[in-house]
């Protein structure tokens, strides 16, 4: 059985030693299906730096932000709530795999770093060490014709995979991983 969560971040800046997570969503995946969806939108680490250029980019405002009734550790109680519906924490070989776009390079050491100001050091109890990364599949796929390509950027690849876009709704991060997912199932099908 694949399990999948396909999940995307927005936070307040780029760095996650410093900067936190204002939105979380995901999609469940579980053997090509969609079982579940969430979108948790939650006050970042209180102690985060707030950039004003990533919230420019998300299109939220420090209000929108700090307005949000749920707090970091409810956000993060949230998450686990979901992710204990369809995987055992304590059953080695049940287990998420994460997948993302770019999510090597940016949303896994956000999310790892999620768990443990939320005072969880058991990441790897929840997903496999290593991450499915769309923007890696597409780098295989587009070899020979990304010089060709504006960018690398998400909205550019999947644009490319022939996939309809909302440019008004990128950077959403709910909207971001079912684009996300829809690359992945064009990159790899599912036979």
């Amino acid at each position: 059985m694949a399990k999948i969560l396909f999940y995307d971040i927005e936070t307040t800046g780029t760095m996650y030693w410093k900067n936190g997570i204002h939105q979380l969503s995901g999609i469940v995946d579980i053997d090509g299906k969609i079982v579940e969806s969430f979108d948790i939108k939650m006050q970042p680490n209180p102690k985060a730096v707030i950039d004003d250029e990533a919230l420019k980019i998300a299109g939220v405002s420090r209000e929108q932000i700090e307005s949000y009734g749920t707090g970091m550790i409810q956000g993060y109680n949230n998450l686990v709530s979901i992710l204990s519906k369809h995987v055992s924490k304590f059953d080695k070989s049940d287990k998420f795999h994460l997948c993302g776009f770019n999510n090597r390079g940016f949303d896994d050491p956000f999310l790892r770093a999620f768990f443990t100001q939320c005072g969880d050091n058991y990441f790897g109890s929840w997903f496999w060490a290593n991450s499915l990364d769309v923007m890696v599949l597409a780098s295989q796929h587009f070899m020979t014709t990304r010089s060709k390509m504006k960018d690398f950027k998400l909205s550019t690849v999947a644009e490319n995979l022939n996939i309809e876009l909302s440019h008004e709704q990128l950077h959403d991060a709910l909207y971001d991983v079912t684009i996300t997912r829809q690359c992945y199932y064009e990159l790899c099908p599912i036979s």
